[in-house]
């Protein structure tokens, strides 16, 4: 159980620093590039009941800087996973 919740914390640590180096990073002028990236997902799905509307939307932005620290907290996991029981 220890491990699970190290993965996840290492995992989202690393997305959430990566999508802060890339904000950063954008319009620097050497390291803008680690702000470059994609959106992918579903813009808009709505449902008109006349009473109620449900609207759901997903999306999801990968950029340069998180395909970088995504691997390296990966790496960081390993190594101190070890320890854990």
């Amino acid at each position: 159980m220890k491990k699970t919740i190290a993965f996840i914390f290492f995992t989202l640590a690393a997305v959430v620093l990566g999508a802060f180096l890339a904000y950063l990073c954008d319009g620097v002028k050497y390291l803008g590039w680690l702000a470059w990236g994609k959106t992918l997902g579903l813009d808009s799905l709505s449902f008109d009941l006349y009473v109620i509307s449900l609207s759901f939307s997903l999306t999801v932005r990968f950029t340069i800087s998180q395909l970088i620290t995504v691997p390296i907290g990966l790496i960081v996991y390993a190594k101190t996973s070890k320890g854990l029981g």
